[in-house]
């Protein structure tokens, strides 16, 4: 039974340039890490990081998510690797799908911190960066399942239904036998397009939201865990492969409940958060004005930086601070006393104690000069000078 107009499944998922495969679903990944990466960078430097961090963790955060992703969905699945029929070399054909959302996420931010640590930056700044460009290459890693046919919902009679080939078909205990339930039906739910719409939809909503009420420490995504799991429990709801289930639902259905209740949880604790962040530049002001160096130290505002080293502490050698990523270098002079400066004003002080003994000889000499003069018959210069100021005349020192 085939409606009259459906989404129609891919020809081939392969191709080879000489012995080489390109495979579909590989190319969708790397191009969804590229995308991730490029606004990952975009929004570090425009929260004032440093630029090329979002590049150096993801050498970090890549190879992890990856291997979490296919050990979570292993994990998830061991009957079709270690079960009776199963083959456990199966387990690495990566290519041929299988990837746990939540496996590559908890591995990758296990990558991502040791990066950060290593890098000297905070781990949840980071996380917020790169939040919507992680939930936008699940969009376009989901276009990977189109192409391998995999991960599709309940059969559907619409013109958005996807068809489906006989030989991706649900089969019986995932033997070669089709499920005579789904045999003769070719279109079902295209839950990869419905959750590509989701994402892209849930880095909007991330976006929007940290500029309008600035998210940070963590909380930009911690709104992503919420948003992509509220969507994730109606998607799984649709999908008809194998999965474990507990208490009737999907094991990736307590997944998403788990994890939605613990990233609500945590906006709401860190809502009233609003310090600095540590966003991995290497000389920055603190709220005091004191300037921290690359060597971790402060110095107070108006105070010249100790130099590094001994060399750098000479006669008239400047204090240099250098901050990467700044085109200014500030240089500090600490000019030093000169030396003939210092004789000088110690041949002065010297002169000055010398010269005291005379000063106080000279004072009864010129008391003596003094009297002489009165006996003289001249006038006292004292004398003088008050009686000008009452406005009599003095002649030849009398009245």
């Amino acid at each position: 039974m085939e409606p009259l107009a459906y989404i129609p499944s891919p020809s081939q998922g392969v191709w080879h340039l000489g012995p080489v495969p390109i495979r579909a679903y590989a190319v969708m990944i790397i191009l969804g890490i590229v995308v991730a990466v490029w606004l990952g960078e975009r929004r570090w430097a425009a929260k004032g990081g440093t630029p090329g961090v979002v590049v150096d963790m993801a050498v970090w955060a890549v190879p992890f998510g990856l291997v979490g992703g296919r050990l979570y969905h292993v994990l998830t699945d061991y009957q079709r690797y270690f079960g009776a029929d199963g083959d456990p070399l199966r387990a690495l054909e990566i290519w041929k799908g299988g990837l746990g959302i939540w496996g590559a996420v908890a591995l990758g931010a296990v990558g991502a911190i040791i990066g950060c640590r290593r890098r000297g930056i905070s781990a949840l700044a980071l996380a917020d960066a790169v939040a919507p460009g992680i939930v936008l290459a699940q969009a376009i890693g989901r276009w990977g399942n189109y192409w391998n046919q995999e991960l599709y919902g309940r059969p559907l009679d619409a013109f958005w239904a996807i068809e489906i080939d006989e030989n991706h078909r649900p089969v019986l205990d995932g033997g070669p036998a089709l499920d005579p339930e789904y045999a003769d039906i070719a279109t079902y739910h295209p839950t990869f397009l419905y959750e590509f719409l989701w994402c892209v939809g849930v880095a909007a909503l991330i976006i929007w939201a940290d500029r309008r009420y600035n998210l940070t420490h963590g909380r930009a995504f911690a709104l992503y865990v919420a948003a992509y799991t509220l969507g994730r429990a109606w998607i799984e709801a649709l999908r008809i492969d194998e999965a474990h289930e507990v208490l009737g639902l999907r094991l990736n259905d307590w997944t998403s409940i788990i994890l939605f209740a613990g990233a609500v949880a945590y906006m709401y604790r860190a809502r009233n958060l609003t310090g600095p962040e540590n966003m991995g530049r290497p000389a920055e002001e603190t709220a005091s004005g004191a300037t921290v160096t690359d060597a971790g130290t402060e110095a107070e505002p108006g105070e010249d930086p100790e130099p590094k080293d001994e060399a750098d502490a000479g006669e008239d050698a400047p204090t240099v601070v250098e901050s990467e990523g700044e085109e200014a270098t500030e240089i500090l002079e600490q000019p030093e006393p000169a030396a003939e400066d210092a004789e000088s004003a110690e041949s002065a002080e010297k002169t000055k104690t010398d010269a005291e003994p005379e000063d106080d000889a000279a004072e009864p000499a010129a008391e003596t000069v003094v009297e002489d003069a009165k006996d003289d018959g001249v006038a006292d210069p004292e004398r003088v000078e008050e009686e000008e100021s009452e406005g009599e005349p003095v002649k030849d020192g009398k009245q």
